[in-house]
């Protein structure tokens, strides 16, 4: 098993080593080569990343859901949205970032290994509550590698240098709108995700609603996207203030969720 650890995490360092040399030289000697490569060991890596995802969540009628299972779930999610998004070319660059993050989930859930199962059938609602909040999750982290994109395109331009495969890529206001549907995607999924969990609290995780750490930043990074969203569409909020915000509300989604996951785990053993 580890062997295909070693094979999919591979796979994608190669893919987004390949996805650098073409943002860095659109005009390669074989850049056909190089984007038909970009397409199948992605693909690849894929298949066997959410194999090892499901056989490592789904063990018999439990569900595992450790903190790295949920890093290598989230990871492999993001990198399947970024690699979607690069084929649509509404989302170029952001595989060059995301398909490292995957290989590192990856290799740290062979690793890290600490089970921590609970029966499925003790909570019929999870399975629908789980898969929202992954896909919330894995979403809004794209938006945020997106947005460090982004940023760097702005500052190339400032400076004055060319803009990487300018002759594919579309402007930086389509990608900027893009953008902000992934965000408002993400953001639906995140209010579902947070209404599930609090009206359904002691169903799904067998007490009433606690207000922990878990909890407050999961709010205070909903208000963040809520305050973006209204700000973009109602008062034209864009550009490097926009993407600014995107990551402040972003790394208050990973602290609520893998930051509490990392505490409980890791440091207090529970």
């Amino acid at each position: 098993m580890i062997l295909l650890y070693l094979a999919v995490a591979t796979a994608y360092l190669a893919a987004a080593w390949l996805e650098w040399k073409l943002l860095a030289k659109p005009a390669h000697a074989n850049p056909a080569r190089l984007a038909a490569a970009t397409n199948w060991l992605p693909a690849a890596a894929l298949a066997g990343h959410f194999f090892i995802v499901a056989s490592a969540l789904l063990v018999a009628d439990e569900l595992d859901l450790s903190l790295v299972n949920a890093l290598s779930a989230v990871g492999g999610l993001t990198a399947l949205f970024a690699w979607l998004g690069s084929l649509s070319r509404a989302l170029p660059g952001a595989t060059a970032v995301a398909f490292p993050v995957a290989a590192i989930a990856l290799l740290l859930s062979a690793v890290f290994s600490n089970p921590h199962p609970f029966a499925l059938s003790e909570a019929p609602l999870v399975r629908v509550h789980i898969a929202i909040a992954l896909t919330a999750y894995a979403l809004l982290i794209v938006a945020a590698l997106q947005a460090l994109v982004l940023i760097g395109l702005e500052k190339r331009l400032h400076r004055g240098l060319p803009e990487p495969r300018a002759d594919s890529m579309p402007p930086l206001l389509t990608l900027e709108r893009f953008l902000f549907r992934i965000v408002g995607a993400g953001f639906i999924l995140l209010t579902l995700t947070l209404a599930t969990g609090i009206l359904f609290s002691e169903e799904l995780f067998g007490k009433p609603l606690a207000f922990t750490h878990k909890i407050v930043f999961s709010v205070l990074a909903w208000l963040a996207y809520a305050a973006l969203l209204l700000g973009h569409y109602r008062f034209g909020w864009r550009g490097r203030a926009a993407l600014n915000w995107i990551l402040i509300a972003s790394v208050l989604l990973v602290l609520a969720y893998i930051g509490s996951k990392f505490v409980l785990e890791v440091i207090l053993h529970r």
